[in-house]
């Protein structure tokens, strides 16, 4: 009996591979052996980056509420203890928009829990 070898799967899995590896430099773009490993680790990075992603993005949202708080005299603790205290339903994400692209409509904010 002949040896069976399923070559429609595995030029199916190499493909998809090296189509994912597309705009890498070198070899890592024709080179199976390389570009298997390019696309392995460029998988990991994606995977614990979507989770670095939200921490950098809250970070951003609190140094702007921060910045826009102390422009109206308040620190950022004082003013989201306040917003949490007088029921304002806003979130981080929103108040930074706020603050960076409406500083009135933050103003406004900011008088209301003071």
């Amino acid at each position: 009996m002949p040896r069976s070898v399923n070559s429609v799967a595995s030029r199916a899995r190499r493909k998809k591979i090296m189509k994912m590896a597309k705009g890498y430099f070198g070899r890592r773009k024709n080179v199976w052996t390389v570009a298997k490993n390019a696309v392995e680790k460029g998988l990991q990075y994606s995977y614990r980056d979507r989770k670095t992603k939200k921490r950098n993005f809250r970070s951003l949202w609190i140094q702007r509420i921060n910045a826009g708080a102390r422009d109206n005299g308040m620190s950022y603790s004082a003013f989201m203890g306040k917003v949490k205290s007088s029921g304002i339903e806003l979130n981080r994400k929103v108040l930074a928009d706020l603050a960076m692209n409406h500083p009135e409509a933050f103003k406004a904010v900011v008088e209301k829990v003071k």
